[in-house]
């Protein structure tokens, strides 16, 4: 009896594979520890904050017994709503700020985006430091920015009112009649580089061929910036028109620095102006409905800017 030699040259069967360990159902807690740095801040400094003033905006200190009596805290309610939004001046500084910002907010951006669209071009030099020039004035801080251009604007003091004085023209910058456009000059100016560098990033994410390609096509460089570039930055100018209404409706220390050189400036000039005035006056109930009240006009205006926007992008 011979053996079969097909048989006999068969591989050996293979053992059988190992079996896979399950995946292990715990949580993976690495994430929430590299977010630990960014959500500690956040709760303590800002939710926390905002908790406390929704709380103290539904108290009331009432006083029993006289000018001398005792204070009591009371719930209170909506009331303080009510006082806030029945407030003249608090209504007339709300309507103040959002002249302001219809004004001042377009300008600023065409200027921030001027400066992008020209550093960025083919002809431009020295970029480096025309960037960090554009820039420095973000850098200041607002309350000595406010006293320069005060300085600036003291009519007893200016040089640019003297020269503008001998030309026969001498605008009076701390009168109630330009003491907005005048406020609006100093945020210009501080917060123009600033946008301006928020810009600039975005035109150097963009790839160069498409430049290189209108190029090619015969474009010119003011025909690529104005139907290349413009188009491609609209969600930088959106993002940058969001913080300068968000930074309109915070106005706060350019009329506070400015308030004590100018009767033009009122306690009441700007809603948060406003704010500090009754919170200095240990009106710290009126003090917190009136900054939620704040927060939430502003959510309103900046979510309704960004649906506006949107809107517009997609027809």
């Amino acid at each position: 009896m011979t053996a079969d030699p097909i048989a006999a040259t068969a591989a050996p069967p293979t053992p059988p594979a190992p079996a896979r360990k399950p995946p292990r159902r715990g949580r993976n807690w690495a994430p929430l520890f590299f977010l630990l740095p960014f959500f500690v801040p956040f709760v303590l400094f800002t939710l926390v904050p905002v908790g406390y003033a929704l709380y103290q905006s539904l108290l009331r200190t009432e006083r029993t017994g006289g000018t001398f009596g005792r204070k009591t805290t009371v719930f209170a309610g909506l009331d303080q709503y009510k006082e806030v939004l029945g407030d003249s001046e608090f209504l007339g500084s709300v309507g103040r700020v959002l002249v302001f910002g219809l004004v001042q907010i377009p300008v600023m951006l065409l200027l921030a985006l001027v400066l992008a669209l020209l550093l960025d071009s083919t002809v431009a030099r020295l970029k480096r430091f025309f960037r960090i020039a554009y820039f420095v004035p973000y850098g200041i801080p607002g309350v000595i920015a406010a006293l320069m251009w005060a300085f600036l604007y003291d009519p007893r003091l200016s040089p640019i009112v003297e020269l503008l004085d001998k030309a026969g023209s001498a605008p009076d910058f701390l009168g109630s009649s330009m003491m907005l456009w005048s406020i609006g000059n100093i945020v210009t100016w501080t917060y123009t580089g600033y946008n301006m560098l928020i810009i600039y990033a975005a035109l150097q994410a963009v790839p160069s061929d498409i430049y290189e390609a209108a190029r090619m096509d015969g474009a010119s460089e003011a025909a690529i910036a104005w139907r290349i570039k413009v188009p491609i930055l609209r969600p930088a100018l959106v993002l940058t028109g969001v913080f300068s209404i968000i930074g309109t409706l915070q106005l706060f220390t350019e009329p506070q620095v400015l308030r004590s050189i100018s009767t033009s400036v009122t306690s009441t000039y700007t809603p948060n102006l406003a704010a500090y005035s009754l919170a200095s006056a240990n009106n710290y109930s009126e003090a917190a409905a009136m900054s939620v009240t704040l927060a939430l006009a502003t959510f309103v205006l900046s979510f309704g800017f960004l649906k506006l926007t949107g809107r517009k992008a997609e027809s």
